[in-house]
């Protein structure tokens, strides 16, 4: 009997080393509201790193956290010039890009891990699955990906940052994740990703919700769920604002 105790001691100090590190993680906002002053915001995404019985390696740890906004499909066009006009020219549909996409990492991305880890997480904007469905070939999807993505990040809704995870006693961290004016609305997701020695060994996420309020809600949901009626009123509150134009023209002459 005081072997099988015995043996069982053991069996359960084995297994409570080697229980798994686990994150925990919050965010500032579980919901972001949009609405006519709206000009960005900053979303806080902070928490701990939870390892096995509290000991701390003698290694810093890596985190990368991303986040990232509702996928849509989109075509990326280019411009050609004929006859002396810019008109549409080739195109790549790409069905999966994200509306909005950050990353945040305590060291450059290329430094956390091979390309085969940051792609099988999507860590960075190279390694995003945008799924192409053109069938254009290899280079010329790569271009227009390379294009988009550049077009993205000039409207701030990509971006990459090292160093924007700060960590504290190997165990809290925190980064902020800027927000753009144009931001889209929707159900958004925060990754992150705790990295060991080039490898991914805990990752956890957390959802978040970014929506209109106010008047913007009220156009929004009005041009959504009654497209019709939000049509006539448009159509005619331009007429009206065409009549008065002119009205007060003709006065003034």
């Amino acid at each position: 009997m005081i072997g099988r105790l015995a043996l069982c001691g053991l069996l359960w100090l084995a297994l409570a080393g080697a229980a798994p590190v686990r994150l925990i993680t919050q965010l500032s906002q579980a919901r972001i509201d949009i609405n006519t002053s709206f000009r960005g915001a900053e979303l806080l995404v902070f928490g701990a790193i939870q390892y096995p019985r509290g000991a701390t390696p003698d290694r810093p740890p890596d985190i990368a956290i991303v986040v990232r906004g509702p996928s849509a499909p989109v075509t990326v066009r280019r411009k050609t010039r004929l006859a002396g006009i810019w008109v549409n020219g080739a195109a790549v549909r790409f069905e999966s890009v994200p509306g909005f996409y950050a990353v945040a990492a305590t060291r450059p991305i290329t430094a956390l891990a091979d390309e085969r880890i940051t792609a099988i997480y999507e860590i960075g904007t190279r390694n995003l699955q945008l799924s192409p469905a053109s069938g254009a070939d290899d280079a010329t999807t790569r271009a227009f990906e390379a294009g988009l993505i550049a077009a993205r990040a000039r409207a701030g809704l990509f971006a990459e940052r090292a160093g924007g995870v700060q960590i504290t006693r190997g165990v809290l961290y925190s980064a902020r994740i800027a927000l753009p004016a144009a931001v889209p609305v929707g159900d958004y997701a925060a990754e992150i990703h705790l990295v060991d020695r080039g490898r991914v060994i805990a990752s956890t996420s957390a959802p978040f919700r970014i929506a209109k309020s106010g008047f913007e809600r009220w156009v929004y949901v009005a041009a959504h769920e009654h497209s019709l009626a939000y049509g006539l009123a448009a159509v005619l509150a331009a007429v009206l604002a065409g009549a008065t134009a002119a009205a007060i023209t003709q006065r003034r002459w």
